[in-house]
């Protein structure tokens, strides 16, 4: 596939793309030219500089996948992105830590005055007085956003015996608590009572400007604050006033509303540290940015779940157990609409057993996107598989259960297609993990996926599987495996049937019209 990349990223990503895929990089693009360049792109790689609003998704007739090689994807209108179908991942953990040590130096280069200290030795002066600094020790640092990036920052600011206050919506008091912090309920909190305030918020329209005039007149006198999160999330106004009066004792900022950015009211104040958006800027985080980003790009477009899609509702995290059962899912998707024929207009998923503690939302979008990868021409992504089911009139209906009768956990799909109604249920088994399918209709089964299947349901007697095998083999068509169940109560069997050939549509007849055959369905998936 073609793949776009129009910022720098580290080499060893690039190589491992172009081991699999045609790359293209063209940097400096403008919105135009990016337009023209990306027509028949079916990934873009992108950093903080390239904007991907509506007009360039419009201009994508082949995308599939836009990978952000760091966090934040403010640059990226998200909601066109899902429009149209194009799943969009980030690189989460690459520049984390190094994100959280420039939050460190930028703390202590304001605390103790470095920048200026190192401007007036080099002019000659020696103002030992005049730059005489603060300690951390037994400050409170209050963090907004006690995520990735502001977890690091407190374990670290706990290292220099800081007491550290932070407001999450997202996070337990609990959470909290085992990182040895105290969790407030508002941002209000943490200004009443924080010396040092480290911003770590992503920059939506609730947290454009959230650190303005009236947040300050709430903060304590000579208090700093320091932003290496996002641009905008702070009132530059508002700050330069507030370090005009001595309201704000200093600052340390990294990010700007506007980038880059060489002309800024706060630069005339020598109580500050400005850097020119330097979070990620280490040798290990871009590394590590390059290669990640290149294999979730590559991964989303073989059509794997990608842990760091950021355009789709899967949770906060999802669970290890979760993600194992995945393929499961998705398989178990293919599988019915093969199976059944086509998709009826309610689909009921139901996730049983341990999976019942967890979210298990990518679970059902796995299913989703295989159920319908079988019945739609377009390509079907994590992305818009709830879309797809939408405007085909399809209602998700999705359960948990806590039991499973045999099995430590179970995905099961069922519904109804034409006048009949269909269920299968599958599970991992095994030291390797590997997809079972373990139930069709009321039959107990435990079937591997193969490329080639075939269901049979028959008279439970002596000689149907052999005439069927019989059949099977003068058309050429090898076994693979085979495992038949039986019906609770009536004389009737199921068997399963894994394939190494497909078989002729005269084959399949033969096996249909067989004696003792109650209905024959061979699958291709």
């Amino acid at each position: 596939m073609k793949i776009l990349i129009t910022e720098e990223i580290a080499p060893a990503g690039i190589e491992m793309l172009k081991e699999h895929h045609e790359v293209r990089v063209a940097t400096g693009l403008s919105q135009s030219e990016l337009c023209e360049q990306i027509g028949d792109i079916d990934a873009v790689i992108i950093r903080s500089a390239t904007k991907l609003d509506a007009a360039v998704f419009d201009c994508a007739d082949n995308l599939k996948v836009v990978g952000r090689a760091g966090i934040g994807v403010d640059n990226i209108d998200l909601h066109a992105a899902t429009r149209n179908g194009v799943i969009v991942v980030n690189a989460p953990q690459s520049n984390v830590v190094s994100a959280a040590e420039h939050t460190m130096a930028l703390l202590l280069a304001q605390a103790r005055n470095v920048a200026q200290a190192d401007e007036s030795l080099r002019q000659g002066r020696w103002d030992r007085k005049k730059l005489e600094g603060v300690e951390l020790y037994g400050k409170t640092l209050g963090i907004l956003g006690l995520g990735r990036v502001g977890t690091l920052v407190a374990q670290r600011a706990l290292a220099f015996d800081m007491i550290v206050v932070a407001c999450d919506p997202f996070l337990s008091v609990e959470a909290a608590r085992a990182l040895g912090v105290e969790l407030v309920a508002k941002p209000e909190d943490v200004y009443a009572q924080a010396d040092f305030i480290s911003v770590h918020l992503p920059r939506t329209p609730e947290t454009e400007g959230i650190i303005n005039a009236q947040a300050i007149s709430q903060m304590r006198d000579g208090v700093r604050i320091i932003n290496t999160a996002r641009g905008g999330l702070i009132d530059d106004k508002a700050l330069a006033e507030a370090l005009r009066s001595g309201k704000v004792g200093g600052v340390g900022i990294d990010v700007y509303d506007e980038e880059p950015c060489i002309d800024s009211e706060l630069f005339v104040f020598r109580n500050g540290v400005f850097t020119p958006h330097l979070g990620a800027s280490t040798v290990e985080a871009q590394d590590r940015a390059g290669v990640t980003i290149a294999q979730a790009v590559m991964d989303a477009l073989e059509g794997e779940f990608v842990l760091q899609a950021v355009n789709v509702e899967i949770g906060r995290e999802v669970a290890e157990l979760v993600r194992s059962f995945v393929p499961v899912a998705e398989f178990l998707g293919q599988f019915f609409a093969a199976y059944a024929g086509g998709i009826g207009k309610t689909i009921e998923i139901e996730m049983a057993g341990g999976l019942s503690d967890h979210d298990t939302r990518v679970l059902t979008l796995a299913a989703l996107k295989g159920l319908f990868a079988r019945v739609v021409e377009e390509p079907v992504t994590f992305v818009n598989a709830p879309l797809i089911a939408e405007e085909r009139g399809v209602e998700v209906r999705e359960t948990v259960s806590t039991r499973t009768r045999d099995y430590l956990n179970l995905i099961s799909i069922s519904g109804k297609v034409g006048r009949r109604r269909y269920s299968v249920a599958g599970t991992i088994a095994g030291a390797k993990q590997a997809v079972r399918i373990v139930r069709v209709l009321d039959y107990e089964i435990e079937l591997p996926p193969t490329d080639y299947m075939a269901i049979i349901s028959n008279d439970d007697r002596p000689g149907v599987i052999g005439l069927v095998g019989t059949l099977l083999g003068e058309a050429g068509v090898n076994i693979r495996n085979m495992v038949v169940g039986r019906h609770s109560v009536e004389p009737l069997a199921l068997m399963g049937l894994n394939l190494d050939q497909p078989v002729s549509p005269a084959a399949q007849e033969k096996v249909r019209k067989a004696a003792g055959v109650i209905e024959a369905r061979f699958l291709e998936l």
